[in-house]
Order: C-alpha cells, then sequence, then structure tokens
C-alpha cells in the first residue's frame, strides 16, 4: 500500500487549489489500484482485470443495475475509460480519447447500463502555454471596497501565465460513450465544465461552467459560473442561476445565490438547490438560514419551494418511493436535526440531537444507486440504518429498521464485543441476510454472508494478513481522567515480542476536537477488536521499531460558542498529562522516553504541547501551521478573526512561544 517514490516524482502544476499531472490531465496522485475483481456472492466464482504494467486503475462504479462496470486506466501519458461485464469479467477500453479528470471524477452513468457520460480533453488544443523569463507588466491586483475576510488556500494561480494553464488543461469537452458501439457523441462546445449530472431519464444535463475573471486568492471552486440545464445536444434549455466571484464569503458561512445543485433520482427529470436566506453569514440572527427548491422541465418560471430550515442546510437524500430525509446543522451550538419530507403531509422531525453525542448517533441510511443518482433502500414503510454504534466500551457497529410512519426501530444487527463486523449491504428485504465486513484483532478483513435469525456466517471472500510481521502487535482500549473530571480515552499498541512488565519508549498520536458540552467530549472512540492495519506515512509502522504507540490519546477543548480556543493550551497540556500520567501507571513506558507526533491540527498541537511543557522528549509535526498570524481570518473551528481575538491568536501560536 505504499506510494513508490517514482510516483511521489511525477511532475506536478499546483493551479487553483488543485494539483495536476500536467502528463495525463488529471491528478497528481492516482488511486494505484492494480487489479480489480469481481466475485459472486451465490457461488464464489471470480473474474479479475489486472492493470497492464505501468499503469495503474481508479473511479470503479457499478452501473444502476449491476450488469457492468467502468473504470479509469491512468497512462504514463493519459487516462482512458474502461468497461468490465459483470458476467463475463471481460475488460475493454471505451474510446481511444484522453479523459480530462482535472476537476475529479470524470465520468458518471446515464441509464441502466448502456450510456455514460465522460469529459475528454478538448481535442486540437495544442501545445501548453509557454511563459516569457520577462514579464509584460506589473502584477497588480485591485479591490473594489467591502470586507472580504480570505482564508488562506495553497496552490493558488499566481500569474498570468498560471491562468492561462488552468484555462488548457481544465478545459474539457462532454461527450456520452453508447457501451454497446462505442459512439461518442458531443454534449455541446468545449468549456470549464467543473461539475455535469444527467437527469434521470437522461434527457437534461446540469453543466456548471467557470468563467473569467479567475482569482489569485481563492480556489477555483469560488471562480464565477454559470449554472444551465442543456438538452443532450448541448443546447441551453434553462440557466439556473449566473453566480459572481465567491471572494467574500463570511468566515463559516456559504456564497449566496443557488448551490448544492442535486437531481431527485425519483423523479425524471426535477432538479433541486439550495438558497441561502441570511446572506450567507452565520452571525446574522434571522428565522431561516436556507431554504430548499425544486424545478424541472421546462426549466423557466419560478422555483417551488420544499422546505426552510431553521439551521444550516446539511444534505437530502429520498427513498425508493420519494420520501425525502433532510438534514439540517447548527455550527454554533454542535446540533443537527433531520426531517422526513412525504409528498402529502408536513414535515416531521426524525433525529435532533447534539453532532457531539455519538452515543446517540441513529446510524445513516443504506443507499443503492439508480439512473440519475442514489436512493435510500425502502421496505414497505421502513429503511435500513447502519452506523458505528458508539458506546462506552468502545464501537460496536449496527444495523436498525426504522419504521418512516412511527419512527420506531428495530435492532436486526450488532456486531459482537469481540469483533468488529460493519454491514456492507443487505441481500434480502425482510433484512436477514446480510453482506458484512468482519475482522478481529488478529484476523484481517473479509466478507461474510451472516443470516440474523441463527446467527450463521458465510466466508465469501479469504484477504490473508499482508503484514504478517506485525502479528504480535498487542492492542487495548484504555480510559482514564483529565484533572478536572472528563473522562478520556485511547489505544494503547504494544510492539510485537512485547513482555509483560517491560518499558519501552511512546509516541503518542493525536488531534484536537472543539466541543460544547463536556460530557460528551469523555465518550469513547474506536474499538480494540479491529484488525491493525499500517497503510501510507503510518505512525504505527514505529510498533516494528520496538515503540509504543498511544494512539488517538483525546485531546478536548471544551467551551461555549466560540470561547473553546480562549483557554486551548491549558486544556490541551492538562489532556497530555493525563494520558502520560496513565500509561506510566500502566508500567509500559518512562516520563524520559514519550514522544509526540500528529498530522495537520495534530501538528500544530504538537509544537504547541513542546512550547508549553516538559512532557515529551521530542515530537513529530507533519504539515501543520504554527503562526496563527498567517490565517488571520479563521482555522479549524475558530470563525474569530486575527483582530477580534489578537490574544487568542498570539496564545495558540507556538511559534511565538519556542
Amino acid at each position: 500500500a505504499m506510494t513508490g517514490i517514482d510516483k511521489l516524482a511525477q511532475p506536478m502544476l499546483r493551479l487553483g487549489g488543485f494539483r495536476l499531472n500536467p502528463r495525463t490531465n488529471g491528478p497528481q496522485r492516482t488511486e494505484g489500484i492494480t487489479r480489480i475483481s469481481l466475485q459472486q456472492i451465490g457461488d464464489g466464482s471470480e473474474y479479475a482485470f489486472d492493470a497492464p504494467r505501468e499503469t495503474s486503475l481508479g473511479r470503479v462504479k457499478f452501473s444502476p443495475d449491476g450488469s457492468r462496470l467502468i473504470f479509469t486506466l491512468t497512462r504514463y501519458n493519459g487516462i482512458e475509460i474502461w468497461t468490465m461485464d459483470v458476467a463475463t469479467g471481460a475488460a475493454r477500453p471505451l474510446s481511444d480519447t484522453s479523459i480530462n479528470a482535472a476537476w475529479g471524477d470524470p465520468c458518471d452513468w446515464i441509464d441502466e447500463n448502456a450510456t455514460v457520460v465522460c469529459a475528454f480533453k478538448a481535442s486540437a488544443r495544442g501545445a501548453p502555454p509557454t511563459t516569457s523569463d520577462v514579464p509584460s507588466g506589473p502584477n497588480i491586483q485591485q479591490h473594489e471596497g467591502g470586507a472580504a475576510p480570505i482564508r488562506t488556500y495553497q496552490d493558488l494561480l499566481r500569474d498570468a501565465h498560471d491562468e492561462a494553464l488552468f484555462e488548457y488543461y481544465f478545459t474539457n469537452q462532454v461527450a456520452t460513450i453508447d457501451i454497446g458501439t462505442g459512439r461518442r457523441t458531443p454534449v455541446g462546445q468545449p468549456g470549464l465544465y467543473q461539475q455535469v449530472r444527467a437527469s434521470p431519464n437522461g434527457q437534461y444535463f446540469l453543466m456548471v461552467e467557470v468563467e473569467r475573471p479567475f482569482s489569485w486568492l481563492v480556489t477555483a471552486r469560488s471562480f464565477p459560473k454559470d449554472v444551465n440545464v442543456r438538452n443532450s445536444s448541448g443546447e441551453l434549455v434553462g440557466q439556473i442561476a449566473r453566480l459572481p466571484l465567491a471572494d467574500s464569503v463570511p468566515i463559516g458561512g456559504v456564497p449566496t445565490g443557488p448551490r448544492n445543485y442535486v437531481w431527485n433520482p425519483t423523479e425524471p427529470h426535477t432538479l433541486v438547490w439550495v438558497e441561502a436566506q441570511d446572506g450567507g453569514d452565520p452571525q446574522r440572527t434571522v428565522p431561516h438560514r436556507d431554504r430548499v427548491v425544486s424545478m424541472g422541465a421546462p426549466f423557466s418560471g419560478e422555483p417551488t419551494e420544499l422546505a426552510r430550515t431553521e439551521f444550516r442546510y446539511g444534505g437530502i437524500a429520498w427513498t425508493e418511493n420519494g420520501t425525502a430525509l433532510l438534514t439540517e446543522n447548527d455550527r454554533r451550538t454542535r446540533w443537527t436535526r433531520t426531517w422526513v419530507l412525504a409528498s402529502n403531509g408536513e414535515p416531521r422531525r426524525v433525529w435532533d440531537r447534539s453532532t457531539e453525542d455519538r452515543y446517540a448517533n441513529a446510524g445513516s441510511p443504506i443507499t443503492e444507486p439508480i439512473p440519475g443518482g442514489r436512493v435510500i433502500r425502502q421496505t414497505g414503510d421502513a429503511i435500513y440504518l447502519t452506523g458505528a454504534g458508539a458506546s462506552p466500551d468502545g464501537d460496536r457497529p449496527f444495523l436498525d429498521r426504522l419504521d418512516l410512519r412511527t419512527f420506531e426501530t428495530e435492532r436486526l444487527f450488532r456486531s459482537a464485543d469481540d469483533a468488529y463486523e460493519v454491514v456492507d449491504s443487505v441481500l434480502t428485504d425482510d433484512g436477514r441476510s446480510l453482506l458484512i465486513r468482519r475482522e478481529t484483532n488478529v484476523e484481517p478483513p473479509n466478507y461474510y454472508v451472516r443470516d440474523t435469525a441463527d446467527g450463521s456466517m458465510r466466508a465469501i471472500t479469504s484477504f490473508e494478513d499482508p503484514a504478517p510481521q506485525l502479528t504480535g502487535i498487542e492492542k487495548e482500549l484504555v480510559t482514564y481522567e483529565r484533572a478536572d473530571g472528563v473522562q478520556l480515552s485511547g489505544t494503547l499498541y504494544l510492539p510485537p515480542g512485547y513482555q509483560e512488565g517491560e518499558r519501552v519508549p511512546m509516541v503518542m498520536w493525536a488531534y484536537p476536537r472543539e466541543f460544547v458540552d463536556p460530557r460528551l467530549a469523555g465518550q469513547v472512540r474506536g474499538s480494540d477488536a479491529r484488525f491493525t492495519a499500517i497503510r501510507g506515512a503510518s505512525h504505527l509502522l514505529l510498533l516494528t521499531q520496538g515503540f509504543a504507540i498511544f494512539d488517538g490519546p483525546t485531546m478536548p477543548i471544551i467551551g461555549a460558542g466560540e470561547t473553546a480556543n480562549d483557554t486551548y493550551v491549558d486544556q490541551l497540556v492538562a489532556s497530555a498529562q493525563a494520558a502520560v500520567d496513565k500509561v506510566v501507571e500502566m508500567g509500559v513506558t518512562d516520563r524520559d522516553t514519550i514522544g509526540v507526533g500528529g498530522h495537520s491540527y495534530g501538528a500544530f498541537m504538537t509544537a504547541n504541547l513542546l512550547a508549553h511543557s516538559d512532557l515529551f522528549q521530542m515530537g513529530i509535526a507533519r504539515s501543520g501551521a504554527y503562526n496563527r498570524s498567517l490565517t488571520p481570518f479563521g482555522f479549524q473551528n475558530e470563525r474569530r478573526t486575527f483582530w477580534e481575538a489578537t490574544d487568542i491568536y498570539a496564545a495558540m501560536s507556538p511559534f511565538f512561544h519556542a
């Protein structure tokens, strides 16, 4: 699973917040899949397609009816779209023209299994723009007045040459491909199409096209854009919005105008989107933050209002019969609500809880693909919910059946306490037969068919331990308490060959999180029944060198509203002190052989702990920011600006205290 240096050494362009490989016109990092296997659950028969030498696979998608796959194949100098037949395992390319994957996922299914839509490289575009060593003039940026707080972004456009490169690599030609014949049909003219989504009946396309002027201060996602509906020939049918450059969005807010556009997958051609009712500003006091609207063909006139949300819109999904589940979230109070919107009645609230309360999380609906998107699987009046099943004893995933009329739930399955079993699919309408992914602390993840009535299991896959050298790792979920009474927890890993009573060097790897409610900050995370899998640049690799690892010791920063960071350093040091005291008390390490590490905000934490305490002998701070005056318009969950909370920014910046 480790990425080779040859992959990391591929050329990279940083344009508008994207990292692009100019040779392939796709992401600089590939998914790196080397084989796609298809295995029948019924009889165990299997087909496989291996990536040709010096290529990689990615973006694997079943057709809605499950009979075919599409996937990308990345070569040294381009990306191709391929298809695979589920019944025979036969795989073949769909087009001899290279895909343009600059914006991300380049292809999707239009119908059950016969047609896909893709973004291709624009034909006859010539060589990439070149630059001169001599500038054409001064670098001038103009501001036209008004407050425009902008967060700090990386990989932005820097000059006119970057703008030309952006236009060259991100311009694409949208086209449909007939799976049977390979015939490619253009949809309109080439453009900077950031998003293309076909309607469920395949007759219309939602096309989001980026326009000039480009910005050197925000990413391409915030550039001006036209949001249009076009027919299969590319002709304009209706204009949903013309959105200006989003360079003055309030901190923690959203742009004004239509956003979050999706097709209702249960109707032939109904587009749904969201509009802010507070100017996108979370500081304004209004009765409703957002409204959700819809519009169908011919996409003219006023949209129909579906709902208004008191909090910020969080998402919408439909069941197979057209019932919608609408979620809204409030950042300030960390609260979430989900409503059931039936076509013939008033909205009914099904969930209402703190987002910090993992123990009360009812789970997420199981969905399945249909043309135009995904729907929530429904049997009669019921849907299925699966979740982590957080508890004081650790995570125990579950499957529930929820009646949408009465909101009563029935527990169909809960993972055993000595294993970690996640429901992948419900195979029968009565919920008796499930496809689960099962692992234990000594058995790698594999798929099984489980019978919920008699508890029997049948193995589907037999993946082996990818790193048997680590079999001797011991793992334990540890709970302890901070000096102020807040409950904390983490997972202790002991290296292979560890002897009881031995004291070994240790690294703690953590990530701070903000909480409003101190009772919820202490909820247990994780499970000691999970298999230890090491991927990428993992801190767990240090286990092979004789280190113990205290993984994910909770570092809660607690405070109401925007005040949590007022005592950031004190709470951080107190949490770290409690963790150190616990592992020393357990006899697995000594105080003078403990290090600390983290990634991103965890790196920021690491530098602060080294600057404000003598608890650790060393630190690994990976990809962090250490001087908060360089992020003056907020960071992480801090929404106050540098000028509103100058002392807080200074106190939290380890650069000031090193």
